[in-house]
C-alpha cells in the first residue's frame, strides 16, 4: 500500500519513526506515506497515537527516531481538542496570531470573525465561550495562518449536532480553497461525511490506510474489524 505515492500530489512520507514518553513507546511507524492533497481522517481507539501523530506532522513535537518528509512546502496549522484562551475578548484571543505573523491586518481579522459565525461574540470573553465557540475561534486562527496543511484533533468532540454541521462546513471550506486537512476522530459518520482517505492507528502503530469507502466496506486487518465493529455498535 506504500507503493502509491504515484497517486497523491502531496504526501508526507516518515521512516524508521519512533515517539516515547516516560520510556513508554507512543508512535512506531516504520514506513507510511500519507496522501496531503485530500481529506484525510485518523482514527482509532483512545490512546492509539493519533493527538501523537498529528503533533509530529505539526512539527510540534520531535520523533525520537527516524525521519519525516513533505513532498510540498509545508506549512501547517494545528488546532487540538484543548486550547486554553486568555482572559480576554474573542477578538483578542483571535488576534493572538499576530504574534507570529505581524502582518495580518484588522480587517482579515473582521473578515475571518464573519466567517468562522463569531461577530455577535467578538467583544464577548473568550474563555466564557461554549466549546462550539472555542473551537470556531480556533479554527479562525488556523484560518489567518493561511496553512497548507490543518491539522485537526477531534474538531467536534463534545460539540451539539448544529454546531457540529458548521465546523464540518469550515472544514470543507478548507478542502474547496486547495488547504489540506489531516483530522482525527471518534465520529465514524463523520469520518464517512469528510474524508476521501483513511489512517487507522492502534496501539501506536498505522495498522491499515487507504480510501474511505473500502476501508469500512472491507477493512484488511483484524485490528480494524474489530474497531468498527465496536465504533459502529456504540453508535
Amino acid at each position: 500500500m506504500d507503493n502509491l505515492n504515484e497517486q497523491f500530489e502531496r504526501f508526507i512520507e516518515l521512516k524508521d519513526i519512533t515517539v516515547k514518553s516516560n520510556g513508554r513507546i507512543i508512535l512506531s511507524i516504520p514506513h507510511a506515506i500519507i496522501p496531503a492533497d485530500r481529506i484525510t481522517a485518523c482514527i482509532g481507539p483512545n490512546g492509539a497515537g493519533k493527538t501523537t501523530l498529528l503533533k509530529l506532522l505539526d512539527g510540534l513535537i520531535k520523533p525520537d527516531t527516524g525521519t519525516l518528509s513533505y513532498s510540498f512546502a509545508n506549512k501547517t496549522a494545528l488546532v487540538l481538542h484543548h486550547t486554553p484562551m486568555i482572559k480576554a475578548s474573542t477578538t483578542t484571543n483571535i488576534s493572538m496570531v499576530r504574534d507570529a505573523d505581524s502582518k495580518i491586518n484588522t480587517a482579515e481579522i473582521q473578515q475571518v470573525i464573519e466567517r468562522v459565525g463569531l461577530e455577535k461574540l467578538a467583544s464577548a470573553p473568550a474563555h466564557k465561550l461554549s466549546a462550539g465557540e472555542r473551537q470556531k475561534l480556533c479554527l479562525a486562527r488556523a484560518i489567518l495562518q493561511k496553512p497548507n496543511l490543518v491539522l485537526l484533533d477531534e474538531p467536534t468532540a463534545n460539540l451539539d449536532p448544529n454546531t457540529t454541521e458548521q465546523v464540518e462546513e469550515i472544514i470543507r471550506q478548507f478542502d474547496a480553497q486547495d488547504t489540506d486537512v489531516i483530522f482525527s476522530s471518534h465520529q465514524l459518520a463523520q469520518v464517512q461525511r469528510l474524508a476521501k482517505y483513511i489512517i487507522f492507528i492502534d496501539h501506536g502503530e498505522i495498522k491499515e490506510k487507504g480510501p474511505v469507502g473500502p476501508f469500512f466496506s472491507n477493512p484488511q486487518t483484524q485490528a480494524a474489524k474489530r474497531y468498527l465493529h465496536q465504533e459502529l455498535l456504540a453508535d
